[in-house]
């Protein structure tokens, strides 16, 4: 007998899966789920993320709650944001690579010039954060130095989500404001 959607929605329990649901819920959904993947990323992207999101739906399927809506919606919208985080990761880390190259020796520049360069650009970034409010530099350093999340500042800091994203906020306007008279902005 073919499971329904809503028969497996039922099997899903908050202390993990009934013997067959997940493969269950596999097949009846995992097609929606790279179909939204592709949408939003590349096809080798969506492969990724279709089985990221089955792979957090298997580890927490407490993390469904059948009261807010179907698993559909739910892993529709798990995967949207999941593919959305994906993209926004890929982007900031093609601008490093884009920010390292700019700033890599040439054969024009010597490497002990660059490793110069680098030092006088490290201590005006650092002069710059100093004159920042401490809780904005806290955040700033932990997100970007440290490689932090949001949600994963949030939860160092002990604030919520959207307070580290207001103070990582003012923080780079006034780090834009403070570093734009040097040139390091360009």
């Amino acid at each position: 007998m073919k499971a329904t959607g809503q028969d497996v929605d039922e099997r899903l329990s908050p202390k993990g899966w009934d013997a067959g649901a997940f493969e269950s819920v596999y097949r009846a959904h995992s097609g929606a789920v790279h179909a939204v993947a592709c949408r939003v990323a590349s096809p080798r992207v969506a492969d990724d993320v279709t089985q990221e999101v089955f792979l957090r739906l298997w580890r927490h399927p407490e993390r469904f709650d059948p009261a807010r809506g179907s698993l559909s919606t739910f892993l529709v919208t798990v995967t949207h944001n999941a593919a959305v985080d994906v993209m926004r990761a890929e982007t900031a880390r093609r601008a490093r690579e884009r920010r390292d190259a700019f700033w890599a020796p040439t054969d024009s520049v010597a490497a002990t010039d660059y490793g110069v360069l680098q030092g006088e650009l490290r201590a005006t970034v650092d002069q710059a954060l100093d004159r920042l409010r401490p809780d904005e530099r806290v955040a700033i350093v932990t997100a970007y130095f440290g490689g932090c999340t949001y949600r994963e500042v949030a939860i160092v800091l002990d604030v919520a989500e959207g307070t580290v994203k207001s103070r990582i906020r003012s923080g780079l306007r006034r780090l834009n404001d403070l570093l734009a008279p040097s040139g390091v902005l360009h």
